[in-house]
Formats: C-alpha cells, structure tokens, sequence
C-alpha cells in the first residue's frame, strides 16, 4: 500500500513539473519547433546514446520498443539533467544554465515473453534571446532582437513481445502537444517607433515507432545482438496565429504597443522525418556490454503557411554515430559495494540536419554538428533491485566560422530506476 501511495504521489508531482520546466537557453532552438530531446534514459545517454541492440530485465530502453519484452521487474523510472553552457562567438562569449526534467515512465512485464511501458518526456524545447546589430561604417543603423519560449511534450505507449527464441518485436505509439512562441523586435535608427512580430503556435499530432531485436548466444558465454527501429513520418498539426504592430518603449524598457499593421489565424503541418536507427551489441551478461549504432534521419518540411525555413537557414538529412557500453566488476560481490556498481562510458557524433547561413549572404550555409563524450555510474541501492544512476556529459556544437555560435556544454544526470517484483501483486496482508 505504502509503495502505491508513494508511486500515485511521483507521478502527480512530476508529470505537473514536466510540463512547466521547459527552459532552455541554446540559439539553435530558434529553428524549427526547437532543441529536440533526445529519447534516451540516462543509462543510455551515458554510454553515448546506445540502446537499438541492447537488452536488459530491469531497465527501461526508450530507443526500441522490442526491448520491452525482456523486461523481468516492474520498473519506473524517472530522470533529469543540468545543463551548463557557454556560447562563443568570434568576438565574445556567455554562459548560462538550466534545469529540466527529463522523463516519468513505467514499465511492466506481461509474463515471461512481453512487455508493456508508458510514459511523459520532454519532446523539443525553445528558449532563446539574440541580439543582432547592423552598422554602416562606426554608425549603428538597426538592432533586431529575437526570442521565443514554450517547447513540445510526448506522450508515449509501447508494446514488445517475443515472437521465437532470440527475435522480438515493438512498437510504439505516441502523441506530442505543445505550443512554442517567437518573436522578432526591430528598431531602425532615428525612427521613434519600433516593429515587432509575433507568432504562437498550437501543436499536435501522433507518431508511430517499430523495433526488431534478434540475440544469439556465441561461446564463451558471449551474445551478440542486433537490433533496428524505424519512426515513420508523420504529420504535426500546427495552428496558431501571427501579428505584425508598431511600438515604442517607455523609459524603464516596456513596450508600448501603437497600430497593428496585420494580425491573421495561421494553421498548417509540420513534417516530422523518418528516422531510422541500426545497431550491433556484443557481451556478457552482467558483465560488460558494448554497441555500435548508426541512425539516419530525413529533413524536416512545412507546408507554405508554416514555414520553418528562410534564406538564412535551411534543412537537410541528419545522421548520428554512437559507441558505447557498460562494465560491472562483480554484480553479487558481498566484500565491496562498487564492485557492483555499473561502470559506463561512450561518445557521440551528429550531423543534426541544419545548415545556417550566419553571413546573411545566402551562399555561406554551414552544416552545423554536435558531439559528445559521455560516463556514468549505476548505484545500486542497498537491499533493493533498484538504482541511482549518474550521468556526466561533455559535449561542443556548432563553430565560429561564418559568423556562427560555437556551444560548450556540460551537462550532469540523474535518474532514480525503482524496481520491484510485488508492485502490481496483490498480498493478503499490507
């Protein structure tokens, strides 16, 4: 009674903070609906963002849905990071942080051969302000400032089952909502009013994802996994309005608004990509574990109302490389407790699919990349299934070159995986 009672209060608490932690502070969630979060657990971001081949009774995989059928313990797990970042520019730098949950989910064995899990994670997020400065010779002739906020949430069900000895399969079902909110401040010099553009959008739609995993046992105690996932392209409806209006600003800095030069209802869909994801894991069970993932992804497109994209950026296919695993000493070593700690580590590259222009010339667009090197640490709690899992992360993206940002990030996890057997079965005596 007393672990439900604690489990209903998680859940309430943490599915409201999800949805009102949606900061962010890096420029490259200008574009499109946002930064993406990455559907990953913080096991699996600490061995470089792995997952695709990897199977586990008693921790959650979010990459493949067949990897649900191995689950042997109920198991609910929650996670989230600090991010520390600094921007860096050709002729400056800044630093900032945030903090966001990252997921809330459950998942449960059905028998011996399936599984079952749902979830609330963190889909994209927004949160940026730029300042941009335009000079003839030593004279300043405009400053335009850019903002917006908000971002996108998903939530998630998922299936995975045993079809023969080795081979499972999954799917995934799941719907994102959300709103995000730009806004563009323009002000020319020796012009008393200012123009500002607004836009908010409404987004909704559904998306489907499919997963396989095959094992075979080699000698020596050795198994070597494959495992794929394919998220199909989908639709997101977004519907929202725009408005164009003058202003000036008083003397403590608030916006005075004046005449509205247009205001109109948009609506249209956001294209998301398809996204495909192959992998090959080799180990030995409660020992140590290592993969190699590649995952390939379409370019993001809009119908005309809807435009995400401008002369000054543009889309493309995105990919990532990841490598990683994990090393446990001795998982039922009596004599030393991080002898039984889960030691992980990996690294990342990314191409994210996004080429911007920062000369403004239209001809210097630069395919902006991400990566990262990650470890963590797996805790186990003393007379429990259960863990504390640590993740640490440093990572660079984007350059200087064009007159581009360059980030440095790092970021730090945490999740709690919370296991057990008697959850879902009821006793005679509480």
């Amino acid at each position: 009674m007393v672990k439900r009672f604690i489990f209903g209060i998680l859940l309430l608490v943490t599915t409201t903070r999800l949805e009102a932690q949606r900061s962010n502070i890096s420029p490259y969630s200008y574009f499109g609906i946002g930064e993406s979060f990455g559907q990953l657990t913080v096991e699996q971001s600490s061995m470089g963002g792995i997952g695709v081949a990897m199977k586990d009774i008693n921790h959650l995989n979010f990459t493949n849905p067949a990897a649900i059928a191995d689950l042997k313990i109920t198991t609910y797990s929650l996670g989230g990071e600090a991010r520390f970042l600094t921007l860096k520019e050709s002729n400056a730098m800044t630093s900032g942080n945030s903090i966001n949950l990252s997921y809330i989910a459950l998942g449960i064995p059905l028998g011996n051969k399936m599984g079952l899990t749902f979830g609330l994670q963190p889909f994209s997020k927004m949160g940026y302000a730029l300042l941009n400065r335009e000079y003839l010779g030593d004279e300043l002739q405009e400053v335009s400032r850019f903002s917006g906020s908000g971002g996108t949430n998903r939530l998630y069900a998922g299936f995975g089952a045993y079809l023969i000895k080795g081979f499972s399969l999954g799917i995934e079902a799941g719907f994102v909502f959300g709103s995000i909110e730009n806004n563009i401040y323009n002000q020319k010099y020796n012009v008393s009013l200012g123009t500002k553009h607004e836009r908010e959008l409404n987004i909704r739609g559904g998306e489907i994802k499919l997963g396989a995993q095959y094992e075979t046992e080699l000698k020596n105690n050795l198994k070597l996994t494959t495992g794929a996932t394919l998220a199909m392209n989908t639709n997101l409806s977004a519907t929202g309005s725009e408005r164009l209006y003058s202003l000036s600003l008083s003397n403590n800095g608030l916006e005075i608004g004046k005449d509205t030069l247009y205001s109109k209802s948009i609506s249209g869909n956001i294209k998301m990509p398809l996204r495909a994801i192959f992998g090959v894991g080799l180990g030995k069970k409660d020992k140590w574990y290592a993969e190699l993932s590649q995952e390939f992804r379409e370019e993001w497109s809009t119908s005309n109302q809807i435009n995400l994209s401008s002369g000054r950026y543009q889309y493309e296919s995105g990919r990532k490389l990841s490598f990683g695993g994990y090393y446990i000493p001795k998982i039922n070593s009596i004599s030393s407790y991080w002898d039984r700690v889960t030691y992980r580590a990996g690294v990342r590259f990314e191409k994210l699919g996004l080429l911007v222009d920062g000369l403004g010339t239209g001809k210097s667009l630069t395919s902006i990349n991400d990566y990262g090197i990650n470890f963590g640490l797996g805790l186990p709690l003393p007379k429990l299934l259960s863990s504390v899992n640590l993740g640490f992360e440093y990572g660079q993206r984007g350059t200087i070159d064009n007159n581009l940002i360059k980030e440095n990030y790092y970021n730090i996890k945490l999740s709690l995986s919370l296991n057990s057997l008697s959850w879902f079965i009821k006793r005679k005596i509480d």
